[in-house]
């Protein structure tokens, strides 16, 4: 399970309850984010791909069943069109893709960048929760969608990938290195997703050869986080149909 741009493993905790008595979990914090603030950049999407691959090494696992929001996804991307043999399958919310347009998430990020390095991470952070677009459902429906609860996650992000001046590697995945990616993958998003969201989403349901749909009625930008019940057996229907499963332990977090 991988988070997206400010958050951390904390994201995916209602899925580590629903799942952890049935398949190993592993949680990777991206440099920068939770408990990897601290590792130093570049913070592009090939540095922090490297890092994914380096935690799979650590704990020398086989082949995974991928699930990732927004930054994560571009990273899973990334690698399964590397290296395929690494996993099951894709699990995509609010999917990415290296190097795709999507000038709405491009404008509001480098916005959020140069707050932080003029007023502080904290400053940045408040107008991402409080205008930005993916953020809606959170803030129309604050108690259902526990709003305080992502925020404060959001609020101990450090910035170090906003404020901290790195040249990243450029990484680039084209349509022809997409339709190479021959991986079971579901890609959802909210009914409330921003048109950067879902342009990206019909393009890996064009190029990927084999990939699943699915939209969350009430959701917006983070169905995972919002609705997890409804998002939970989704996943769950389309990991039963996907073989091998991994087996029953505890779940396990890596730094």
């Amino acid at each position: 399970m991988v988070h997206g741009m400010t958050q951390d493993h904390r994201v995916f905790s209602a899925q580590v309850k629903y799942f952890q008595n049935e398949f190993r979990l592993l949680l990777v914090d991206l440099p920068g984010h939770g408990r990897s603030a601290d590792v130093a950049g570049p913070y592009g999407h090939w540095e922090m791909m490297q890092h994914v691959r380096s935690a799979l090494d650590q704990v020398a696992v086989g082949p995974v069943h991928y699930w990732a929001t927004h930054t994560g996804t571009a990273l899973g991307l990334l690698l399964a069109a590397d290296e395929p043999e690494r996993f099951h399958s894709l699990i995509l919310e609010g999917a990415v893709v290296s190097g795709a347009s999507m000038p709405y998430i491009s404008e509001t990020l480098s916005s959020a960048s140069a707050t932080a390095k003029a007023d502080g991470i904290h400053r940045a952070i408040h107008d991402i929760f409080y205008q930005a677009g993916w953020y809606e459902i959170l803030r129309k429906r604050p108690q259902e969608c526990r709003a305080e609860e992502h925020l404060k996650i959001l609020l101990d992000f450090k910035g170090a990938p906003w404020t901290e001046d790195h040249t990243a590697a450029p990484a680039n995945l084209s349509d022809e290195a997409l339709a190479q990616i021959h991986i079971p993958t579901l890609v959802y998003n909210g009914a409330h997703e921003l048109e950067d969201f879902i342009s990206i989403a019909d393009k890996l349901e064009k190029r990927i050869p084999n990939v699943e749909r699915a939209i969350i009625p009430r959701a917006g930008g983070f169905p995972a986080w919002e609705y997890p019940d409804e998002v939970n057996e989704l996943v769950r229907d389309f990991l039963s149909r996907q073989s091998p499963h991994t087996r029953r332990v505890s779940p396990a977090l890596l730094v």
